[in-house]
């Protein structure tokens, strides 16, 4: 069993500057290596001011590295099963980004190469490891809202809510647009949270036309332990109606919070309390330690294939009766 685990990054982008890649070398028995981006001189420069020792512009010599025994693939989407299968071919753990694939097609292709191969395979659906959502989680086990009946999810966005939108409204790169950024979170931590689904329904469409993929999103889940889910989510609307909330009912009250904030709010007959957190500087890195020590064999899988396929699915689920 190796005693340390040795990174490559394919992807040094937007992602990698802050929220993971200085997690690498941050975490207990981790380190990165190398990294690898098609623009060369973006690849070192990404090198040299995270001091990693080696830089690449083709992935397979960041492969055919022996040193290097865990990959994260950090490209954006269409490109995640390649690399992923590719890095699994070539014998190294594997930490993907989110939305793990584009399709359920890939994501089963995905779970069966996982599943024939003696190598490993993590999501990186971080925010499962965040103090906010570990908070809730232990207060839905507690009970203390009382046994769940249905959960309301709305994220309203403007058009141009994110400043470098890129690739992200290219659909064959995104998969469709930002829902498929910014959902695959949001529908972990439900099937974190509620278990497996019975049901999914849900409707896509282009209502303001100013991009080619679909800005709105209507989706419900039915749960098998019966817990209701409904989601709306718009990239479309006006700057004074955004909202970005998330309220759980239960027969005893709510909990309540926003994606984007650190404060959770606990109503019931008896109290309201509010719970304020602090996301760690480098948002990945309590995953990536989970990550790290389960690939050396000290705990199980912190976020599996499966959950990628179970998230993959809603999605699909939810935007193919466009």
């Amino acid at each position: 069993m190796e005693n340390k685990i040795s990174w490559g990054i394919i992807g040094c982008g937007d992602v990698a500057e802050l929220k993971s890649g200085p997690a690498f070398q941050k975490c207990e028995n981790s380190q990165l290596l190398a990294v690898m981006r098609r623009d060369y001189n973006l690849a070192k420069d990404f090198a040299t001011r995270h001091r990693v020792a080696l830089y690449y512009d083709n992935a397979d010599q960041l492969l055919e590295n022996p040193d290097i025994n865990a990959i994260y693939v950090a490209t954006p989407p269409s490109t995640h099963l390649y690399y992923a299968l590719k890095a699994l071919q070539a014998g190294k753990n594997v930490y993907v980004e989110k939305p793990m694939v584009l399709s359920e097609n890939e994501a089963l292709q995905l779970q069966n190469e996982v599943n024939n191969s003696p190598n490993m395979l993590v999501v990186a659906h971080y925010r499962r490891f965040l103090p906010m959502y570990i908070k809730v989680k232990e207060l839905l086990n507690q009970h203390i809202i009382g046994p769940i009946k249905f959960v309301d999810l709305k994220f309203l966005k403007p058009h141009n809510f994110k400043d470098k939108a890129g690739w992200r409204l290219d659909a064959e790169v995104s998969g469709g647009g930002y829902f498929h950024d910014i959902a695959p979170h949001q529908i972990d931590l439900m099937t974190h949270f509620f278990g497996d689904f019975q049901l999914v329904k849900g409707i896509a469409i282009n209502q303001s036309k100013l991009s080619k993929v679909d800005d709105t999103v209507n989706g419900i889940i039915h749960f098998k332990n019966k817990v209701q889910f409904r989601g709306i989510w718009s990239f479309s609307i006006p700057k004074y109606l955004e909202e970005d909330s998330c309220t759980i009912y239960g027969e005893m009250g709510t909990l309540s919070f926003s994606f984007y904030e650190e404060t959770l709010k606990l109503n019931t007959n008896s109290e309201n309390q509010v719970f304020n957190f602090k996301n760690p500087k480098h948002i990945q890195q309590p995953l990536i330690q989970e990550t790290v020590n389960y690939f050396l064999g000290k705990r199980n899988n912190p976020c599996d294939v499966k959950v990628g396929v179970t998230v993959t699915s809603i999605m699909e689920q939810f935007t193919k009766n466009t």
